[in-house]
């Protein structure tokens, strides 16, 4: 058998293939003109389907496991040959404003009259009506230099007595949609405004004096200020003392010196192991992958079971949308809506580690390769964090009896990356349990968007952290999509979701002493039925179920979405960002698989003025759930009221939920973790057998 390519077909795209896919299609433009205005939004894998991942993993990459691959009565299917790299770009045209998606083969050697040879060859290319793609980090610099050299911007800034522009900080913020006049027939900013007390401090918080009631509309196809006004003269805040959050004397502070250093040492190497994007630790093993728009993606999740081998447990997982709204309905706090992954991109925004990581201990880095708008590659160096981490006590029991006691520490591998939008930052991370778990977290620190109070006023849609300085009320909701694959090879689709509730038993014979309650399943036949909200009151669950692969006990082998904390929008029914994000009204949803259902508010949510674009209209198909290859769209959000302690930078705040297995294993995959070295060396922890008096036995 031969293999077209020499790496894995979900490995991404190298930046050299980013080169040639950008090539490709812009040698393919008709006129000097066309090619000119050519800026490239994303260029990202064409994934393959599910059988050609299962030939690569069965005799070309790790884990070579032919096993994988489905049977027929005279033995396993097996294509001759893996086909073709593809990457998929999406083009956004200066010069006629049209969003246009190409799909470009990266193997094929052809030569053209226009940039060189180059491998590349033009599969397809269609025209996207009435879309606007993601902003890109070029067009929001332009944008600021465009407004900050307005004269009646100039002349705003100086009645709020600013005539330095160097102070003046310039955030666009996509225009989203609250009528027709945001229509996606023009590209549109709506930015919010900013400005320093220092100039010659860039160590300064910028993000401490907003400025308000001057209204800006921005056409970024033309870089131009279509709109201005004057709405309001609001005094900029004084400068508060209090504002700076950097180290030290940059802040006018002491940091604190009684810290000790804590080292994290292993002194024989981790314990993962890395060929490529493959990993493999404590039986488990996956696949790593990241694009511009959701950051992160872990593929072909599975656990090898020293019984039953290398058992799937789900194809694809990521971060697909994140939404925040604001619950402030004055200008211009009412308008913060912001799609972070579908307007912006989670990935392009993505951190490189070398400027500084939290991780400790022994790291692998990933490094994360994108074009940028003009169609050079830009690489982020460091973008992944792969580490192991000491997660406290895994198990324990001390029998009363004997004094004996037997302990095991949890160890977790987490993968992880951290982005900045603006002013927020967000930290993703995947960790994998040595007892079969998989915890999906998102950590949340950063700046709050502030507002301005007139001298004497107060707001009660915020709260007051400063002298003429509010933090509005807002939410934060993620939506991890889950390509499950339960037990299932490639092919098949023998997965199904049940709900499960805890009931009381009413009163009666079965329940004389009125203490009885029980957990009851329902299945989730359908996809209107799968339109789920997490109940804390009945301990709600559901189970991701085998429908044909069964454990000891005769039961259905499975793993189970563990909501955490989570909330629903408090925003009206007819809030207008709801329109967009009709997503958000629910906690769960379960789709069939179908290769191009990937976003859920829609693959163009910025200013998309189509009402429920994505799994909202999907869902309405309504097909049918009990025995299929199942996707699960988790929706998960904070509330934040503002404290006084979140200013001027907001310590962490996590939220996420946990895949468990449930009837998954024969029993703990946990009892077979070693002691610690740690246990074993320091007396200290060390538990020694101390047998029981004979008068203690004769009272008890």
């Amino acid at each position: 058998m031969t293999r077209a390519q020499t790496c894995h077909p979900l490995e991404p795209l190298t930046a050299a293939e980013i080169s040639v896919a950008v090539a490709t299609v812009r040698a393919a433009g008709a006129t000097p003109e066309v090619r000119d205005s050519m800026r490239f939004v994303e260029v990202v894998l064409v994934e393959p389907v599910k059988h050609v991942v299962a030939l690569a993993d069965a005799y070309f990459f790790p884990p070579f496991q032919p096993s994988l691959l489905p049977r027929t009565k005279g033995g396993p299917v097996i294509p001759t040959k893996l086909p073709p790299r593809r990457a998929r770009l999406v083009v956004y045209s200066k010069r006629s404003n049209e969003t246009s998606i190409w799909i470009v083969e990266l193997a094929e050697v052809r030569a053209t009259t226009r940039g060189g040879h180059h491998r590349g060859k033009v599969i397809s290319s269609e025209v996207v009506p009435n879309v606007q793609p993601p902003m890109d980090a070029v067009e929001y610099a332009e944008c600021e230099a465009v407004v900050k050299d307005f004269p009646p911007f100039r002349e705003a800034m100086k009645k709020r007595g600013i005539d330095d522009m160097d102070l003046v900080m310039v955030d666009p913020w996509c225009a989203g949609y609250h009528s027709d006049s945001d229509a996606p027939s023009r590209r549109l900013a709506k930015p919010l405004i900013f400005c320093r007390t220092e100039s010659d401090c860039p160590m300064e918080n910028g993000y401490a004096r907003p400025v308000e009631g001057i209204h800006v509309l921005v056409d970024m196809q033309n870089m131009v200020v279509i709109e201005f006004e004057d709405r309001k003269l609001i005094p900029l805040p004084p400068a508060d003392p209090l504002r700076n959050y950097t180290s030290g004397e940059t802040r006018g502070g002491v940091d604190r010196s009684d810290i000790k250093p804590l080292q994290i040492i292993q002194p024989e190497g981790p314990s993962f192991r890395v060929s490529g994007h493959f990993i493999e630790w404590q039986k488990w093993n996956f696949r790593i992958g990241f694009t511009p728009r959701e950051g992160l993606v872990i593929y072909s999740v599975a656990y090898v079971d020293d019984g039953r081998g290398r058992r799937p447990v789900a194809h694809r997982l990521s971060f697909v949308e994140m939404v925040v709204p604001y619950g402030d309905p004055n200008d211009p706090h009412y308008r913060k809506n912001a799609f972070d992954a579908g307007e912006d991109g989670l990935g392009k925004n993505a951190h490189s580690l070398k400027k500084g990581c939290d991780c400790l201990g022994y790291i692998k880095y990933f490094d994360a390769h994108f074009t940028n708008f003009t169609g050079g590659v830009e690489t982020i160096e460091n973008c992944v964090c792969l580490h192991e981490e000491d997660h406290g006590i895994l198990w324990k029991h001390q029998d009363w009896r004997t004094g004996l006691a037997e302990v095991r520490r949890s160890r977790r591998l987490s993968v992880s990356f951290v982005c900045t939008v603006a002013n927020y930052e967000y930290g993703f991370f995947w960790h994998f349990y040595q007892d079969g778990k998989i915890e999906a977290e998102v950590k949340l620190t950063g700046i709050l968007s502030l507002g301005a109070l007139p001298p004497g006023e107060t707001r009660k849609y915020g709260t007051t952290i400063a002298p003429g300085l509010y933090a509005p009320v807002h939410q934060h909701f993620f939506v991890a999509r889950m390509d499950m694959a339960v037990d299932c090879r490639p092919g098949e689709t023998f997965n199904q979701v049940v709900e499960v509730n805890v009931k009381i038993e009413e009163p009666g014979k079965d329940n004389v002493h009125n203490n009885a309650f029980y957990a009851e399943e329902e299945l989730l036949r359908s996809e209107l039925q799968a339109m789920r909200d997490c109940n804390p009151l009945s301990a709600r669950h559901w189970i991701i179920r085998n429908t044909r692969t069964v454990n000891r006990s005769g039961q259905l082998t499975g793993y189970k979405l563990m909501p955490g904390s989570n909330c629903l929008p408090l925003a009206g029914s007819e809030a207008k960002f709801l329109r967009r994000a009709a997503f958000l009204k629910h906690n769960l949803w379960v789709t069939p698989y179908a290769r191009d259902e990937m976003y859920p508010g829609g693959e163009f949510p910025n200013q998309n003025p189509r009402v429920g674009e994505g799994l909202a209209t999907w869902v309405k198909q309504n097909r049918s759930l009990e025995e299929t290859d199942v996707v699960l769209w988790y929706v998960f959000g904070v509330t934040h009221i503002p404290r006084l302690e979140d200013w001027p930078v907001m310590p962490v705040e996590r939220i996420g939920f946990m895949l468990m297995p449930y009837g998954f294993f024969n029993s703990s995959p946990a009892v077979d973790v070693p002691p610690s070295a740690s246990d074993l060396d320091l007396k200290d922890n060390v538990v020694a057998a101390k047998p029981i008096q004979n008068g203690l036995l004769a009272k008890l």
